[in-house]
């Protein structure tokens, strides 16, 4: 069995999700976590996991949205009372956007990652065009509050964040974007990083992999990007989909 740790199902209507969550099934994706992007989606989420026996959801603000609202940790924290809410975030930094202030778009996170701390869940981290603020951040907070679960979503950025991320306790999660032709350097680095550390997602409805670049991405297309993973690997895909499986489980433990 797959899991999709990462995509975004109340972006698809209520009539397409039943056949969104079959194709999915029927393709062996088993499960999916649906996440996050402002405080109120978020606070809708858990009713759309309640639907759905295999779907979980995580709550918080997506630096596209963090000058719309303050949310402070205690804010956050105060959504993951429900059993479906396995995680924080999205949240991180945008850099390549802009869509806010990057020093509100730098409280925000940190915010996230006090509330990841307050509620013991793991944070899924955006990281675009940020890498020295994201390492910095990362690095600041561990030093100053402790330690923290998290992993680097959707994974495009530089082999040196993926290295300081392990470093610090943190997992990274590979997309479509590990498909794509020109994805070589990606490739690599999803080959060198440490077994136990790697997840598959889609990030769905965007980036859907080869050979479906272009078209609208859903949760059963995460085989595509687990195919090239086993590949760089070396593994057969049913090896692969036990390891990350078995990651998802020790990351996000109240799936368990």
């Amino acid at each position: 069995m797959l899991i999709d740790s990462h995509c975004h199902l109340d972006y698809y209507t209520p009539t397409e999700l039943p056949d969104v969550l079959g194709r999915a099934a029927a393709a062996g994706v088993g499960e999916m976590v649906t996440i996050g992007t402002t405080l109120a989606q978020s606070r809708r989420l858990p009713a759309l996991a309640e639907t759905y026996a295999n779907v979980w959801c995580t709550v918080g603000v997506h630096p596209h949205h963090a000058a719309e609202t303050a949310a402070t940790a205690a804010d956050i924290a105060a959504l993951t009372g429900h059993p479906k809410v396995i995680g924080i975030g999205e949240s991180g930094l945008d850099y390549f956007y802009d869509k806010a202030p990057r020093a509100v778009q730098q409280e925000n996170f940190r915010a996230h990652i006090r509330a990841a701390r307050l509620a013991g869940l793991p944070l899924a981290i955006h990281a675009r065009d940020a890498d020295e603020d994201i390492a910095k951040i990362l690095q600041e907070e561990c030093d100053n509050g402790g330690t923290f679960e998290f992993l680097l979503h959707c994974f495009s950025s530089s082999r040196g964040l993926a290295e300081s991320a392990i470093r610090m306790g943190g997992y990274v999660s590979f997309s479509g974007i590990l498909t794509f032709p020109k994805s070589n350097d990606l490739r690599d680095i999803a080959r060198d990083l440490p077994a136990d550390r790697l997840l598959v997602e889609t990030d769905a409805p965007y980036l859907a992999p080869v050979p479906f670049r272009g078209k609208r991405n859903e949760p059963g297309y995460v085989v595509h990007t687990a195919k090239v993973l086993a590949d760089v690997r070396c593994l057969t895909p049913a090896a692969l989909a036990d390891l990350t499986t078995a990651n998802f489980r020790r990351l996000f433990r109240k799936t368990a």
